[in-house]
């Protein structure tokens, strides 16, 4: 009996395999962040913005391998990105919740005082521009004030940049 590979498995697999992984990545650097004493919640969570578009690439140039020497095609390829950028995404603001969750409200706290000094030191160039009280106010709104404000942050993140590089990248490596 012959056995084929649907053109989906190879598909869901990469996107599993890179998307879970970025994911994992982005729970690490925050677990890091927080074991070497710095604000897992502040600017530098946001290196790990990275993990999901370096993720896409791959999986993407992984994907050409299977479909060796034509190609996966434009919607092979780009699905894949976005399913990788999902999964990425799904995992990361899961970690995120978790984490937040099980440390307490005292990292969230000295989060929010940080951002706050962080803001008030800006207040000034904010007051230059042209609607900058606006600005100013509305950055301050935006301030993540509990762990599911946290996570939802993550996700929009990591899923905008991962959708900037998945069309992209799929178009690049289509073939």
């Amino acid at each position: 009996m012959e056995t084929s590979v649907s053109p989906e498995k190879p598909v869901l697999r990469t996107a599993l395999l890179f998307g879970v992984g970025a994911g994992i990545v982005c729970a690490f650097w925050i677990v890091g962040l927080y074991w070497a004493g710095n604000n897992p919640y502040g600017p530098k969570r946001l290196m790990a913005i990275f993990a999901p578009p370096i993720a896409v690439l791959l999986g993407q140039w992984k994907l050409r391998q299977y479909y060796k020497p034509e190609g996966p095609g434009l919607l092979r390829s780009v699905g894949t990105g976005l399913l990788i950028t999902l999964f990425a995404s799904v995992v990361s603001a899961t970690s995120v919740y978790a984490f937040a969750r099980s440390t307490g409200p005292e990292p969230i706290a000295r989060h929010l005082t940080e951002m706050r000094h962080l803001l008030e030191q800006a207040k000034p160039m904010f007051l230059k521009e042209k609607n900058g009280r606006q600005q100013y106010e509305q950055a301050y709104r935006n301030l993540a004030f509990s762990a599911q404000d946290l996570a939802t942050d993550d996700y929009v993140r990591k899923f905008l940049v991962g959708l900037l590089i998945s069309i992209p990248g799929g178009i690049f490596l289509r073939k």
